[in-house]
């Protein structure tokens, strides 16, 4: 059995083996010429790209890429927060025109005061609902249609929700209420005759025991193609909007309040044409745009190439940060290795982080944010990827300029400008 003596004495020959500062066969002069190479080193590493260029003519790459790399990237941030405006706009315009045509006597100042308080008024705006969803070919200034499925069309389901049982007294002071609550509906299909007098005459035998009624629940689906970005290149989308009116007497208040929601679902269409000729729809914009046609699928294969190049330029950044990081590691372990066993001394966990510099985690993960967002859009411009997924695009393409741009301008994680040669 081997004395412990002799085993720290093995161990130490070995590490004096692996480590050239320690090393026995190394002269004095030899210590002395690593140990200069060591500091030239860190100090090589520690300059700024000007000091770096000076010293051995290195240019500073890294710097011009991430200068280039913010240029792309702020204007694909641009182009896309403008395409991705006539999305919101167009849902938020076709909400507010739901409104007015389906909500009686509606007006944009009253959407929080929007109510009724007499049981008349409830089956008149019902009436009115309805009859607004049966003339909306005609009424419509927009190109909205009626939901077709593949068993048919969907029509409008009126639905209401009420306790089981009950009966309230509130001048005696007592009740009698199941809390177990009921749904009644009805469907009113698209196509169905319909006029006035059957509507206020209560054509689907609609009763509503206002004692017990919780809610009342108007829903319906229409389609709409947004053709407003066809004038930006962009091929038009296709739109389902499923739209619930809401009667709410919860509160049972005396006042039930009338609520509109709308989601809206994004689709490529199915089937599009768009003429390049003069003939067509498009006269004034062909006239000032004669030059390079009316080619949309042109305009988008552009875009796809600059989406490319975006990526490309962050695949560039990203592969020389990670190099960086990596050298950063190895040049701390060197430094580690040499402070120990020449003046035995632990380096702190602070000064170890000097050699990992906080601009380049950061860039690397900004770079995979753009890149990820970058093959996302270009998904949606190739009709691959549903529109829905823009509040998703958007995310990962501002969160690069957000983490990069504000620490760049106050210097954050000490100086980005000196690390990035």
């Amino acid at each position: 059995m081997e004395s412990p003596d002799r085993t720290v004495k093995a161990s130490a020959s070995v590490e004096e083996h692996e480590s050239p500062y320690m090393s026995k066969t190394c002269s004095m002069s030899e210590e002395l010429l690593m140990e200069d190479q060591l500091r030239r080193k860190l100090k090589f590493f520690f300059m700024n790209p000007c000091e770096k260029f000076r010293a051995r003519g290195r240019k500073p790459w890294k710097l011009c890429i991430q200068i280039l790399k913010i240029a792309l990237v702020t204007i694909q941030l641009v182009l896309f927060g403008l395409s991705n405006q006539l999305v919101v706009t167009f849902k938020e315009e076709n909400t507010i025109a739901f409104k007015h045509l389906f909500l009686k006597d509606y007006k944009d100042a009253r959407v929080d005061t929007y109510a009724v308080y007499q049981q008349e008024d409830v089956y008149n705006h019902i009436a009115f609902t309805i009859k607004r969803y049966l003339e909306l070919r005609n009424i419509s200034v927009g190109n909205h249609a009626y939901d077709i499925g593949e068993e048919g069309r969907h029509g409008m389901t009126v639905c209401q929700y009420f306790y089981k049982q009950g009966s309230i007294f509130p001048g005696n002071e007592t009740f009698d209420i199941d809390p177990k609550i009921e749904e009644e509906c009805f469907v009113v299909e698209p196509m169905t005759p319909i006029n006035d007098l059957a509507l206020h005459g209560n054509f689907w035998n609609l009763t509503l025991d206002f004692y017990r009624l919780l809610t009342v629940e108007i829903m319906f689906k229409l389609k709409a193609i947004n053709l407003q970005t066809i004038r930006h290149h962009e091929l038009p989308d296709c739109y389902d909007f499923t739209v619930t009116i809401t009667f709410d007497n919860k509160a049972h208040s005396g006042r039930i309040k009338i609520t509109l929601d709308n989601d809206v679902s994004i689709q490529e269409c199915r089937d599009w044409h768009v003429s390049g000729s003069s003939k067509y729809f498009f006269d004034d914009l062909l006239s000032t745009n004669a030059h390079m046609g009316f080619i949309l699928q042109k305009n988008t294969h552009y875009m796809m190439i600059f989406d490319a190049v975006i990526i490309l330029t962050c695949i560039s950044s990203l592969t020389l940060c990670i190099r960086s990081v990596v050298k950063g590691i190895h040049l701390q372990r060197e430094y580690v290795m040499y402070v120990q066993q020449r003046l035995s001394k632990a380096v702190p966990w602070s000064e170890k982080m000097e050699f990992v510099n906080g601009w380049y985690i950061l860039i690397i993960v900004s770079d995979i944010l753009s890149i990820v967002g970058s093959i996302l859009k270009m998904e949606i411009q190739a009709k691959r990827a549903l529109p829905d997924a823009n509040c998703t695009v958007a995310a990962f393409l501002q969160q690069p300029i957000s983490l990069v741009l504000p620490r760049w301008g106050r210097g954050g994680f000490g100086d980005g400008r000196r690390a990035l040669y």
